[in-house]
């Protein structure tokens, strides 16, 4: 374009001729002819390649990407399938990827052209009205939770009107989870949709789809449902439905790369809860797209058109009713839980969430567990074996439920101190019994307590369990301050049988028993 500019400024202000212009600029007279003509370049012509080599091939490249009109998305040929083939059925010799390449890219939307198959659906923009609607979807998170790279779902619900949108990580995408999030999510927001939510059709809420929008529904979403007293709408099956919750399905992958990148390094799922929360806060502060107001002034008009919460809450916990084990275990999703050893044989009620396995015995709360990852894990408690290792003490050293808790910091240094200072006084079998008999004492005593009555037994060499107990007790009575508290008051510590010998003799008389011999002899006669 500068070059035709230039070239027309000289013939006009120094008018030179079309030889004096191309000996200037040093372009071909053609060059000169073309700027004088038209202050515009000519578009430049695309170079034609032709692949010889392809020719006789076209016909069958063109074959099998029609064949891929009807083939599942996942099923159909890539430009190397098409060489593979090209090779093995028609014998082709000297092709190159590239070649195969440029032929399949530009021939493919063409092929779909001649079939009628639109490229890509057309969308029209949507306007929502104020605390109408809302979209709810599932996304994968991965944090390293507890020191393991690990995948955690990640639920979310996003308002159509305002965009503001709940967060809530679960390791489960269970039917307990999918509840607990849409409370999470509607005591966030202090209110629910008048109108409707959006959903995929999951498992969690769909077990059939029928023609149409209609859906067989779980009676536990059913009910859930009306207790909320919302409408669910469904979207078409498969990626072509995806479009109708676009709001959520861009939610999701925004949100993990503005908050979790990198992983979040959590101890706990509640630890991770508590970060995408303060998350969500943070996010009100921000403007969606061109809009000019924030979130959190488009949610203040929202909230107030939102359906109030109902007053009673809905058990999103799923009940169920295992048996217990001869190892004092309840199978539940593919995991193992204890419970205390007295239930052996028992059926209990036990409720599943999203993040704890909680067992009844009738009204009372008998064992409660965190909820394990993946399948095949045992979650055990080492208190509810204690009762049959009284009895089987030599099954403690190899126990999973001691493994359990040296790894959970509850079967401490000090308690192994005391294990092995009775088994060298009592032996095996008796020295474990007495470390049994202390873990018993965790029942009713606090852990500090105990651990601090077992280092003042220890202190004066004492492995009775009565001796831990008393000054568990006095230490939970006194509450001592500071970390060498226990140890100092372990120095109060009276050993009686050692203190014996240093007492002096009893020279008192014996006691006469006379007077008690004639009342005997009375009664006799």
């Amino acid at each position: 374009m500068e070059l035709f500019a230039a070239i027309r400024s000289d013939h006009r202000v120094e008018e030179l001729s079309i030889r004096g212009l191309a000996d200037k600029h040093k372009v071909h007279r053609r060059t000169v002819r073309q700027a004088l003509a038209s202050a515009v370049p000519p578009p430049r012509k695309s170079a034609l390649r032709v692949a010889p080599r392809l020719g006789p091939y076209t016909a069958a490249i063109d074959e099998m990407l029609r064949s891929d009109l009807d083939a599942p998305k996942k099923q159909r040929h890539t430009a190397r399938r098409v060489l593979a083939r090209l090779v093995d059925e028609y014998g082709a010799q000297g092709l190159s990827y590239s070649t195969v390449r440029d032929y399949v890219r530009k021939r493919r939307p063409q092929i779909l052209a001649e079939a009628g198959r639109p490229l890509e659906l057309g969308c029209v923009p949507q306007t929502y009205e104020p605390g109408a609607q809302a979209e709810v979807d599932f996304h994968d998170l991965w944090v390293i939770l507890a020191g393991v790279k690990t995948k955690t779902t990640l639920f979310t619900m996003r308002l159509s009107y305002s965009g503001r949108a709940a967060h809530r990580a679960s390791i489960t995408a269970g039917q307990e989870a999918f509840l607990e999030g849409h409370e999470y999510a509607f005591n966030r927001f202090g209110g629910i949709p008048i109108d409707k939510i959006r959903y995929d059709n999951l498992n969690s809420a769909v077990t059939a789809v029928l023609f149409g929008r209609s859906r067989q529904e779980n009676d536990r979403w059913i009910a859930f449902r009306s207790h909320y007293g919302f409408e669910a709408w469904y979207c078409q099956p498969g990626h072509e439905g995806s479009h109708e919750k676009g709001g959520v399905e861009g939610e999701g992958g925004r949100f993990r790369r503005n908050h979790c990148v990198p992983m979040p390094v959590v101890a706990s799922i509640d630890e991770l809860n508590a970060l995408l929360a303060a998350a969500d806060d943070a996010d009100d502060a921000r403007r969606i797209g061109n809009r000019s107001t924030s979130v959190a002034q488009d949610f203040a008009a929202e909230k107030m058109m939102l359906a109030p919460l109902p007053a009673e809450p809905f058990d999103t916990a799923l009940t169920l009713t295992p048996r217990v084990d001869r190892y004092a275990q309840v199978m539940v999703r593919c995991n193992q839980y204890s419970v205390p050893a007295r239930f052996i044989g028992h059926r209990l009620r036990v409720k599943l969430s999203a993040s704890m396995v909680t067992a009844y015995d009738r009204n009372q709360v008998v064992a409660r567990h965190q909820r394990a990852i993946g399948k095949g894990a045992k979650v055990l408690d080492l208190d509810h074996y204690l009762e049959i290792l009284l009895r089987k003490p030599g099954a403690l050293p190899g126990a999973t439920a001691l493994a359990q808790a040296r790894a959970a910091k509850v079967f401490t240094a000090t308690h192994d101190r005391f294990w092995a200072a009775a088994r060298k006084a009592h032996g095996d079998a008796g020295g474990t019994r007495a470390l049994v008999e202390v873990l018993l004492l965790h029942r009713r005593l606090d852990h500090t307590d105990v651990c601090a009555g077992i280092t003042a037994a220890l202190a004066v060499g004492s492995v009775n369990p009565d001796v831990v107990a008393l000054e568990a007790r006095k230490t939970s009575e006194h509450a001592p301050i500071g970390a060498d508290a226990a140890s100092d008051r372990g120095a109060e510590v009276v050993d009686l049988v050692a203190r014996r010998a240093e007492l002096p003799a009893d020279s008192r008389p014996m006691p006469c028993l006379d007077k008690y011999d004639v009342l005997l002899g009375k009664e006799s006669s």
